[in-house]
């Protein structure tokens, strides 16, 4: 059996084997990374990805980033683009080839095959002497002195090196774009992420209850009002701008630091000035300033005309945290 301690060991020598291998890539870096760069952005079609093996695998994962980025990308096999999936290749677009050894059989009858139509080839390689290196336009060198596997043979730094390339290459392509994180948001609307980037106040506040008393209301209006809309405070309103939130902290308070409240209104407990936002506020600005304040909700206005309240549960209930 093999002690906990030689499993962390063998696990840090892995991870530290990797990082190694991709460091080295730095150095493999040249005019063929900056042409291949500007080729594809230059480009007026796709870019198209493939592989075999691991390395088709690490080339779909290219085609996510790149299409999440904005680099229209798709993915073709390199077994079965000689059977027919070649087809997918249009005039403009761009392919880039990956392959450890760049001499495996499939790659080797489809170089050919990928260039008989002029569409630049980008070769992305263990080695630079392969068919592949020399059947391209660019070589992009991700060669690695050995694999993490104990026996050298799973691809691990190699695939590694190869993701790190395609990642350069993504990154490359967003800087030259100016992409920014609402394009980001456009590719990813669904899901954590998307509500992240895309949620606003007003998503959130569109059907809640609209908690509402005047300066001289009753206090017992006030607590009836905060009860009725369940969202823990009420706006307190004079001539249509809010001049004050009362909290059912506030309620509270009052509670134990008198024995009768049948003299008081809304305005001898009201906090002025309360933290605010406006509707078009992004949900995780409004998360921010809730944190900041340490308070769990937020009157929202426009143009000084209440809108509603955001509590902190409705931000959690999105489940953009």
């Amino acid at each position: 059996m093999i002690s906990k301690e030689n499993i962390l060991g063998i696990a840090k020598k892995t991870i530290l084997s990797e990082s190694e291998a991709i460091v080295k890539l730095i150095d493999y870096l040249d005019e063929n990374f900056s042409k291949a760069v500007e080729i594809i952005f230059q480009s007026k079609g796709r870019l198209v990805v493939t592989g075999i093996g691991k390395s088709a695998i690490i080339g779909q994962k290219m085609v996510a980033t790149f299409n999440s980025t904005g680099t229209p990308s798709m993915f073709l096999h390199a077994a079965e683009a000689i059977h027919g999936d070649l087809g997918m290749i249009q005039k403009d677009d761009v392919i880039i080839c990956i392959s450890k050894s760049g001499n495996s059989p499939e790659i080797k009858a489809l170089i050919p095959l990928l260039k008989r139509d002029g569409n630049p080839l980008i070769g992305i390689s263990g080695n630079i002497n392969s068919a592949l290196a020399k059947g391209s336009d660019y070589v992009l060198n991700t060669t690695v002195d050995a694999e993490a596997c104990p026996i050298n043979l799973a691809p691990t730094n190699s695939t590694t090196a190869q993701l790190v390339m395609g990642d350069a290459l993504a990154i490359c392509l967003m800087e030259m774009r100016d992409f920014k994180a609402e394009d980001f948001a456009k590719y990813h609307p669904g899901g954590a992420l998307g509500k992240r980037l895309l949620l606003r106040v007003k998503d959130m506040i569109a059907h809640s209850q609209k908690p509402i008393v005047s300066p001289d209301t009753a206090i017992k209006k006030v607590i009836f009002e905060i009860s009725e809309k369940r969202l823990g405070v009420t706006a307190v309103i004079e001539n249509n701008k809010v001049v004050g939130i009362i909290t059912d902290g506030d309620i509270r308070r009052m509670l134990n630091d008198r024995d009768t409240f049948t003299d008081l209104t809304a305005k001898d407990i009201m906090t002025k000035n309360p933290k605010s936002t406006s509707s078009e506020t992004m949900a995780i600005d409004a998360l921010q300033i809730l944190e900041n304040h340490s308070i769990t909700q937020l009157i929202v206005i426009d143009n000084e005309q209440y809108k509603g309240v955001l509590h902190l549960h409705d931000i959690l209930k999105e489940g953009i945290l």
